[in-house]
């Protein structure tokens, strides 16, 4: 049988199939298998996109933390939908979700700040991500400040600090063919919570 008319995307659970793609890119990729392209929009329907590192992932959805204040906080506050897009150049495939997105417990955003490195925890204090900066000495020397702040001392979680959750509603897969002759196939969460899923032309 000619491999082209083969589905090499099966229509399994997306969650099983997103697990295999994901521990194949921590193989072959070479930097960052866990960043993520994360588009949010304004309540007016402006978009806007950036990378992020996914965190944590299960049937509950997909996680990553930021500034609650920053510009992705504050549309993801005032629309709280998004899409992510993960592109893994070295395996030749992409990962499409969308849906609705919330905040994760404090709890869970204490845990994970904790498990920083106390350089990225002390960036976390002294950056007021997505503001303006008169001068890179400026923030360097806040850094400083933080650090003297809590020398000697854990450093605590900020309350501007979070993590998201993107609950998805769809999640679509796309495989490289030649002659771009693609291979990609969509599952759409149904109203009992399972999977629907279909190819799509490329």
């Amino acid at each position: 049988m000619d491999p082209q008319t083969q589905d090499a995307i099966p229509a399994q659970s997306p969650y099983t199939l997103f697990g295999e793609w994901f521990e194949a890119a921590r193989v072959s990729e070479p930097n960052d298998p866990e960043a993520v392209a994360l588009a949010t929009a304004t309540a007016d329907g402006l978009p806007s996109v950036r990378m992020v590192l996914l965190k944590d992932w299960g049937s509950d959805g997909f996680v990553f933390y930021s500034n609650g204040d920053s510009r992705k906080g504050g549309e993801l506050h005032a629309n709280p939908h998004a899409a992510l897009l993960f592109h893994w150049k070295s395996l030749r495939r992409q990962i499409r979700i969308e849906g609705a997105v919330s905040e994760v417990s404090a709890d869970e955003a204490d845990a994970y700040f904790a498990s920083r490195s106390r350089s990225s925890q002390i960036g976390a204090i002294a950056s007021d991500q997505s503001a303006p900066l008169a001068s890179r000495g400026e923030f360097l020397a806040r850094v400083s400040e933080t650090e003297a702040r809590f020398a000697g001392g854990p450093v605590p979680r900020p309350p501007h600090w979070t993590g998201f959750r993107l609950a998805p509603a769809a999640i679509e897969f796309w495989l490289d063919r030649p002659f771009r002759l693609h291979e990609r196939r969509r599952f759409v969460r149904s109203g009992d919570g399972g999977w629907t899923s279909s190819l799509l032309y490329p």
